[in-house]
């Protein structure tokens, strides 16, 4: 019955519908919408309690927005082990430190490759935070309750996306 598990590829309608049904689930039981980024940031204010300790709590940020284990926090970890579970069960494992595409466009250096994906990764949680929510709470959750805000951020997050790519393949080719 769970013989779909094992695909390389789903169908994106099946997905699309799953994630819509998660996505109302998520809003029915907690109240809130379905995204990563607000997970960082409370994996953030743990990290800084541990330094600072209970400070922290009177920060204005983190009292919007407290540190806790959550659900919230817990869906990072989620997303990492389930991509992990179903790469092994598709069969499709294959762990590389360098993607034949970057290696293709610039080379096979691996400190380069690392040093622009922590950069990536430092910029995009900068944007989801500037945004008010990552490409998944806006893309999926904001959309999906016909946010007008969140359209518009989706709309710049492709719009980011492709002149990235193409202003990083221009600089490769």
């Amino acid at each position: 019955m769970l013989g779909f598990l094992g695909l390389p590829t789903w169908s994106p309608y099946i997905v699309g519908v799953a994630i819509g049904l998660l996505v109302c689930l998520s809003l029915v039981i907690s109240d809130r919408p379905l995204g990563c980024s607000t997970g960082f940031v409370k994996t953030c204010g743990l990290i800084e309690r541990v330094v600072r300790g209970k400070d922290v709590e009177n920060t204005e940020y983190y009292r919007e927005i407290p540190p806790r284990v959550d659900w919230q926090f817990t869906i990072l970890p989620g997303i990492v082990i389930g991509a992990f579970i179903s790469s092994i069960l598709s069969g499709v494992f294959s762990p590389e430190w360098i993607p034949p595409l970057w290696e293709t466009t610039f080379g096979d250096n691996v400190v380069l490759r690392i040093a622009v994906a922590l950069l990536g990764g430092i910029l995009l949680g900068l944007g989801a935070r500037w945004a008010g929510g990552c490409t998944s709470g806006h893309g999926i959750s904001g959309n999906l309750q016909l946010s007008v805000a969140s359209m518009v951020s989706s709309a710049c997050f492709f719009i980011g996306g492709i002149l990235t790519a193409m202003g990083l393949m221009s600089l490769g080719g």
